[in-house]
């Protein structure tokens, strides 16, 4: 079942106003665990989780930044004005 494209942009904004809080939580939690480790292996953890974070939405968040693909052409600005 597809996503229509309005239903994937209220998806991607659920998923960043829940799903980034949760996932800089989960973050630091596991940072934490490491017991201050230097800055690059930090720098690694940080990155690997934000990749691994980001694969199961990556359809979700695929062309959100475009036009709506089911929206009618728009003629463009209006020459009276």
């Amino acid at each position: 079942m597809a996503l229509g494209y309005k239903a994937r942009r209220r998806l991607a904004l659920v998923i960043l106003l829940v799903g980034m809080p949760l996932y800089v939580v989960a973050a630091v939690t596991v940072v934490g665990w490491l017991e201050r480790p230097s800055i690059l292996v930090e720098l690694f953890v940080y990155v690997a989780l934000g990749f691994l974070w980001a694969l199961p939405f990556r359809f979700v968040f695929r062309g959100i930044g475009q036009a709506d693909p089911d929206a009618a052409p728009s003629e463009g600005p209006d020459p009276s004005d």
